[in-house]
């Protein structure tokens, strides 16, 4: 075995912990609203090379977008206690390795995207540009939350495309959607580092907000379910797709009461939460398509 086979092999966990593989909820937080998209587009029956396609596009790009999250933030990481000891940061893997990791993980996504269509791959350069923009705006602005939500919901519309050549209004609807859901959670996350990141400078929405942040994310929680309803009305879409709004709303109520206090365990608890939100959305899609 060469020396550079077994270096991989020794670094492989390093790797995995980089692209967060082992932390898979930022993967479902992103498949989730992709799923919904590609359901809604194909009005229940996705096409299964584009079902394929989209997974494993989500798992690459959700990768990616922690790989470059970790490079840009890797002089600030060493100052928060829950990111001090990423391979990165430690320095178990260099700055160059990284960035080979990203380019790697970019160039298979859009070798996917090639197998759709091309109206799909258009929409792709957008994805990557925002998912490569995001890490670097908690630096100048303090919405660094809406940056990862376009970054994220940028899939809805690639769905579309996919499935049809085309978007709609409802296409839009379910962005923004996924938009305020995604400001929602991440903030719920960024509580968790609220004081760290304080200290060293990087911005966002939690520390926007301050006092007024489970106000402004069950506001937020609240419109999120408001743009579906507008969705479904448009699609004329059945009780049990509102059944699962309803289990998504009961849902952000119970996170705001693990949030109320602002400990940062609870906040995380919290964020983990918006899984099971997510899939009772899709939980409610599916089934009203099923029986239509």
């Amino acid at each position: 075995m060469s020396n550079s086979t077994f270096q991989i092999k020794q670094q492989l966990p390093d790797y995995v912990r980089l692209m967060r593989l082992d932390k898979p909820i930022g993967i479902l937080l992103l498949l989730w609203p992709t799923l919904w998209a590609l359901w809604v587009a194909a009005e229940g029956l996705p096409n299964l090379g584009n079902l394929v396609i989209f997974v494993l596009g989500v798992v690459f790009m959700r990768s990616a977008g922690c790989v470059i999250n970790d490079y840009a933030d890797r002089d600030f990481d060493l100052h928060v206690r829950r990111t001090k000891e990423r391979p990165l940061t430690s320095g178990r893997v260099t700055t160059k390795e990284a960035l080979s990791l990203f380019a790697l993980l970019i160039v298979a996504s859009f070798v996917l995207v090639l197998f759709t269509n091309k109206e799909t791959i258009l929409m792709s350069f957008g994805g990557v540009f925002l998912a490569a923009l995001y890490p670097f705006m908690k630096r100048v602005t303090y919405f660094p939350q809406v940056f990862l939500g376009a970054a994220f919901g940028w899939a809805v519309p690639m769905a579309f495309t996919a499935e049809t050549g085309t978007v709609v209004e409802e296409t839009w609807l379910l962005y923004i959607a996924t938009l305020l859901w995604t400001i929602a959670y991440d903030t719920q996350y960024a509580m968790v580092d609220r004081e760290d990141d304080l200290k060293v400078g990087i911005k966002s929405t939690a520390i926007l907000f301050g006092e007024m942040d489970n106000i402004a994310i069950l506001s937020l929680q609240t419109l999120t379910i408001i743009t579906l309803a507008l969705m479904g009305n448009q699609l004329s879409a059945g009780v049990v797709f509102y059944l699962g709004l309803a289990i998504a709303g009961g849902l952000f109520v119970y996170q705001h009461t693990l949030t109320r206090h602002r400990d940062a365990d609870m906040c995380f608890k919290a964020f983990l939460n918006n899984h099971w939100a997510g899939a009772a959305i899709f939980g409610g899609i599916l089934i009203d398509y099923f029986f239509k």
